[in-house]
């Protein structure tokens, strides 16, 4: 924490940019950097005892995800957000995108999780920021109120964060998965609305897998474990009480009124729902292993996280592949938080000439999710590769306003230059 200290005070006085990074499992290329210094803050992984009464664990910014849900998890405690990557992000990266993940559905992104900061600024003062956790406050502009929220998400653009003080929950006593499975998108698609609006179940995620998905997904489930004749899934889970029979009933009911063709799948303890994560996860790992093939012919993969209220990703999902069919795309493998209306679109482009079309395509798509009352980017943030996006979303003057925090906070412009603005 004093190197850093000490780093920022010699970066001011120099005017040297600096760029942090953790694991740099970033999507927007927000931890890269081809000027100043790119500084690394895995060693600041502590993570300290756990404050039981109070729910509170002390980490470092380098600390992974994962290893903080393990630790939590000794004392009976849960620590909500859970990007897919858990075992390769850092707490410090998280806090920086306001990741989220699965569980967000139930439980929010990495912000409301989030009660102190300890922020060093670009002129290498050591601050702390603790969130007023008030019900009610009128007291000037509510940008103000809990300067903490500046910190998160700001994509290390206005501090750099060497510690965090995060919240804990109780750990759920029982958990259990069902993967429910549809001849068609549509139906897939409906059931999502139908289990938002039933009122009879109350997950903690509902994620979608495409066809495509469904068909990564095959490579690492345990043999025929998913059925033949399913052209898309949503695998979701519930925090269970005393009756497991009564709460599977009542999702029985629900799939029943949907898509009675195929038997869901139950993942029931711990061990199954660690085999129903391994599932899921191997989605965007083939992605990425897929992706990097290309990188020497000028392509890669090319992935989204816009959003649209819940009750319109069909109508955003079929004029996303609409748009990819005119230009003659290779249909991207759709998975993520359909619960929240937040699928991912994977595209693979093979070249350079393919990776231009591919982003005209999604800007044609973000167009088309913003006038359905979207946004562009919805737990991966801007960083440098999606800033042309953000005017589309944002107007002036709401740009003119993040323009002059980070010109109060960063008046030198040297904190993860080219990142959102």
């Amino acid at each position: 924490m004093e190197e850093v200290v000490e780093l920022l005070r010699q970066a001011a006085t120099d005017r040297t940019p600096i760029t942090c990074a953790g694991a740099q499992t970033s999507t927007t290329a927000a931890s890269i950097t081809d000027k100043g210094v790119l500084l690394s803050l895995r060693a600041l992984d502590r993570i300290s005892a756990i404050d039981e009464r109070a729910r509170t664990i002390k980490v470092g910014p380098g600390a992974l995800v994962g290893e903080i849900k393990r630790s939590a998890a000794t004392a009976g405690l849960l620590f909500a957000p859970d990007p897919t990557s858990e075992e390769e992000s850092t707490i410090g990266g998280a806090i920086a995108c306001n990741a989220s993940g699965a569980r967000t559905f139930k439980y929010g992104a990495a912000r409301k999780h989030v009660q102190a900061l300890k922020v060093v600024m670009a002129n290498g003062e050591l601050m702390e920021f603790r969130r007023t956790n008030l019900e009610k406050n009128t007291a000037g502009y509510a940008l103000a109120h809990d300067p903490i929220d500046w910190f998160i998400g700001s994509e290390g653009t206005l501090g750099i964060v060497v510690e965090a003080e995060l919240a804990l929950l109780p750990l759920p006593a029982h958990v259990v998965g069902l993967a429910v499975f549809f001849r068609t998108e549509e139906e897939a698609l409906r059931f999502v609305v139908a289990t938002r609006e039933s009122g009879t179940v109350a997950p903690r995620c509902i994620e979608y897998f495409d066809d495509q998905a469904i068909g990564i997904a095959r490579t690492v489930a345990q043999g025929g474990m998913l059925p033949d004749g399913s052209t898309a899934m949503i695998y979701v889970e519930e925090e269970v009480g005393d009756d497991l029979d009564s709460t599977l009933g009542r999702w029985g009911e629900l799939i029943e009124s949907i898509a009675p063709d195929f038997d869901p799948l139950v993942f029931d303890g711990e061990a199954r729902l660690r085999e129903a994560r391994k599932i899921r996860h191997s989605v965007p790992s083939t992605m990425n292993e897929r992706g990097t093939r290309y990188r020497d012919a000028g392509g890669r993969k090319v992935s989204t996280d816009w959003a649209v209220p819940y009750h319109k990703v069909g109508e955003a999902i079929r004029t996303a592949r609409a748009f990819a069919a005119d230009r003659g795309v290779e249909q991207a493998v759709i998975y993520g938080h359909v619960g929240n209306g937040h699928p991912h679109q994977n595209f693979i482009a093979r070249n350079a000439r393919e990776l231009a079309t591919i982003e005209g395509v999604v800007e044609q798509t973000l167009k088309r999710v913003l006038a359905l009352g979207g946004t562009v980017a919805a737990e991966h943030g801007i960083g440098k590769i999606k800033r042309r996006w953000l005017p589309l979303q944002m107007n002036g003057l709401q740009i003119a306003m993040m323009t002059a925090v980070k010109r109060e906070l960063d008046p030198l412009g040297i904190l993860a230059p080219g990142n959102i603005l």
